[in-house]
C-alpha cells in the first residue's frame, strides 16, 4: 500500500480571499496530477495567517465561509483527493464559536471540520482574543490510511497527538503557520521528533512561506518516521509542493522523501530578511523602495538587502550629506550605489539646517547646540525621503538596527521616519556578520559583491556632529547587544546579568535606556522579527514605568 501526500507551502496574502482559493486550486490540481490523494494546505491558509481583527468582522468571516464551499466544489475534478484546508470555521454546533479548523474537502463536499485544540496566547500569538478551543482529535481515511489531524501548537504539547493515537490514527498530518526566528527550525524538528516518538507514529509537517507585516513564515515543510528521524525536508523561504509517499514496512507506515538541507545561521537571516522586504513591497502594492544611503554599515545593509529582494530597478537611494559628512561617506555611498546599480541621488542638507537653526535662534538663545541640532539632521532627512515616497509611491526603509532601537539612539521623525525597519531586529553585531557573509556569498545569483570593504571596517558614526563615533555614546557593541540579548530577549534581571561579570555601570545604562525609550519604539514602522524577541508584538511593555530590576 502507498499515500501520496503533498503539502502547499505556499506564499499567501492576507485577505486576498480569490487569489488564496486560486493558489490552493492549482496545487490541488499539480498534486493529483503526481498521483497525490492527501494534500495538506497550511493553517489559514485561506484567509492568510494573522489576520488579525479581520476575524471579528461578520463580513470577512462570510467570505471565508463561500470560499470553502467554492474550494469544496472544486474537489469534485479531483475524485479520491482529500484536501485538508486551514480556515476560520463558525461552528454552528457550538453556538457559532469561531475556531481556527482543518476541514477535509473531499469529492465535492466538506466532509469534516475539525477545530484546533491547543491556542497559543504568548509571544506573537493572540489566538485566544478570536477563536475558541476544539476538543476532540479528529481522524480521517485516505487510502486505508487512517490520518489524524492536528493544527500547529495542537503538536507541541503531547495530549492532542496521543489523543489521535488512541482514535486509530496511523499518522498525524500537521499543519502550521509557525513564525521564524533564529533556531526555530531545529526546535519544531525536535518537537515533532518528541510527538511521533512518544505515539510511534510518522507525521508529516505541512508550513507556510512568505512574509506577512512583522512576521516571516519559513516553509521547511517536513515528514518525520516514527523513531523520530527525519524523512523529508522542504526548501527554506521558497514555495514548494513537496511530495511525501507512505508506504507500508510490516505493521507499520514508513515516510519516503526528498530531505533538502537547513540554511545555516546568517542564511537564513538573511533569507527572512529579504523575503520580508520582497513581500512588504509587494503585498501592500508599493512600486519600489527608496531609502537613505549614508555612507555607512546599516544603510549599505539595508540596500544590498533591498536589492536582493527585488531588485536594482526598483530601489531609490539617496545621499543627503550635512556639513559633518566625511568625505569618505559620500565616496563610499556612490561607490556602493554603483555596485548595485540603483538610482543614486544627493540633495545637500545643508541650506535647510541653516535655515531651521535661524528660525529657531530666537529661542535657543543663550543656550549651547547639543543632540537638538543633531536631531534636526535627521528629520531634514526624514522630510526629504518622505517627500520623495508621497511623489513617487515607494515605501522609504529605515535603516536603524536593533542596538539603537532598544537604546533610543534614534531619532523619532528623522531616521525611524519610514514605512518597514528592515533591521529593527538586527544587533549591531550581527549588521556586521551579515555584511561579511554577503560579500562572500551570492544567494540569489546577482553577481554582486555589494558592500565596500571600508563601510564594514570603519568605526560606525552618525555623523551629526564633528568627529562623532557611535562609541562615544553606548558601549562597545560587543558588550552592549550582550547585555541587549540577555535582558531584552532573554527576561533576564539586571542583577544576574551584573553576577555574571558585566559591569554594574553599562547595565544599568542599558536597562535604562532600554526603559526610557519605549516611547520611541511605540512609534517605530513594523519590521521583520527574527530573534525569539523583538521590538513587536512579542514585546508590550508600558510607556509610563517606573519598575526597574
Amino acid at each position: 500500500m502507498t499515500l501520496s501526500i503533498c503539502t502547499a507551502q505556499l506564499n499567501f496574502v492576507v485577505g486576498d480571499l480569490p487569489g488564496n482559493v486560486q493558489k490552493i486550486i492549482a496545487a490541488a490540481r499539480e498534486a493529483y496530477a503526481t498521483g497525490a490523494r492527501l494534500l495538506l494546505t497550511p493553517e489559514l491558509a485561506l484567509c492568510g495567517y494573522a489576520a488579525e481583527d479581520l476575524y471579528l468582522r461578520p463580513a470577512f468571516l462570510d467570505a471565508c465561509d463561500q470560499a470553502v464551499q467554492q474550494l469544496a466544489l472544486e474537489t469534485a475534478q479531483w475524485p479520491g483527493l482529500a484536501l485538508v484546508l486551514g480556515h476560520p470555521w463558525r461552528d454552528q454546533g457550538a453556538v457559532g464559536a469561531l475556531r481556527n479548523a482543518a476541514s477535509v474537502l473531499r469529492d465535492g463536499r466538506v466532509e469534516c471540520s475539525h477545530a484546533k485544540q491547543c491556542l497559543p496566547n504568548y509571544g506573537v500569538f493572540d489566538e485566544q482574543r478570536y477563536f475558541v478551543a476544539g476538543q476532540s482529535p479528529c481522524v480521517i481515511e485516505v487510502q486505508g490510511v487512517r490520518v489524524g489531524l492536528l493544527i500547529c501548537e495542537d503538536a507541541w504539547h503531547p495530549e492532542p497527538a496521543r489523543a489521535a493515537a488512541q482514535a486509530g490514527a496511523q499518522l498525524l498530518a500537521v499543519i502550521n503557520a509557525s513564525p521564524f526566528h533564529e533556531g526555530k527550525q531545529a526546535e519544531r524538528e525536535a518537537t515533532l521528533a518528541a510527538r511521533a516518538c512518544e505515539t510511534g507514529l510518522p507525521l508529516v509537517y505541512a508550513h507556510l512561506v512568505g512574509g506577512q507585516d512583522e512576521i516571516v513564515f519559513d516553509g521547511c515543510s517536513f515528514a518525520v518516521q516514527a523513531d523520530g528521524s527525519i524523512a523529508a525536508r522542504a526548501p527554506a523561504f521558497a514555495e514548494a509542493l513537496p511530495q511525501v509517499e507512505v508506504r507500508t514496512g510490516g505493521h507499520a507506515l514508513v515516510l519516503a522523501g526528498e530531505v533538502i538541507a537547513q540554511p545555516g545561521h546568517l542564511p537564513a537571516l538573511w533569507s527572512a530578511l529579504v523575503l520580508a522586504v520582497r513581500d512588504y513591497v509587494g503585498k501592500n502594492r508599493f512600486p519600489g523602495a527608496l531609502l537613505g544611503l549614508s555612507g555607512g554599515i546599516d544603510s549599505a545593509l539595508v540596500l544590498a538587502i533591498a536589492v536582493d529582494a527585488l531588485g536594482a530597478d526598483k530601489v531609490h537611494t539617496v545621499m543627503m550629506p550635512s556639513p559633518y559628512t566625511a568625505d569618505i561617506s559620500w565616496i563610499d555611498a556612490r561607490d556602493m550605489a554603483e555596485r548595485v546599480g540603483v538610482r543614486y541621488d544627493e540633495i545637500s542638507i545643508a541650506p535647510q539646517f541653516e535655515a531651521f537653526k535661524a528660525a529657531l535662534a530666537p529661542a535657543f538663545a543663550g543656550r549651547a547646540e547639543d543632540t537638538t541640532e543633531e536631531n534636526l539632521q535627521a528629520r531634514i532627512r526624514g522630510t526629504l525621503l518622505m517627500g520623495l515616497s508621497n511623489k513617487f509611491g515607494s515605501v522609504v526603509l529605515t535603516t536603524g538596527n536593533k542596538s539603537e532601537m532598544s537604546t533610543g539612539y534614534c531619532t523619532l521623525y528623522g531616521d525611524m521616519a519610514g514605512g518597514f525597519a528592515v533591521i529593527k531586529d538586527v544587533l549591531k553585531t550581527e549588521v556586521f556578520a551579515l555584511a561579511r557573509w554577503r560579500n562572500a556569498n551570492d544567494p540569489f545569483g546577482t553577481g554582486l559583491d555589494p558592500i565596500p570593504d571600508r563601510i564594514i571596517t570603519r568605526p560606525p558614526s552618525a555623523e551629526l556632529r564633528p568627529d562623532q563615533k557611535d562609541q562615544d555614546s553606548l558601549p562597545a557593541y560587543e558588550v552592549l547587544d550582550a547585555i541587549v540579548r540577555r535582558y531584552m530577549e532573554n527576561n533576564e534581571s539586571i542583577a544576574s546579568i551584573v553576577a555574571d561579570g558585566y559591569a554594574s555601570a553599562d547595565v544599568e545604562r542599558v536597562t535604562r535606556l532600554i526603559q526610557i525609550n519605549e516611547y520611541k519604539r511605540r512609534q517605530a514602522p513594523v519590521g521583520p522579527r527574527l530573534t525569539r524577541r523583538s521590538f513587536g508584538k512579542d514585546w508590550r511593555y508600558p510607556i509610563t514605568n517606573r519598575f526597574r530590576a
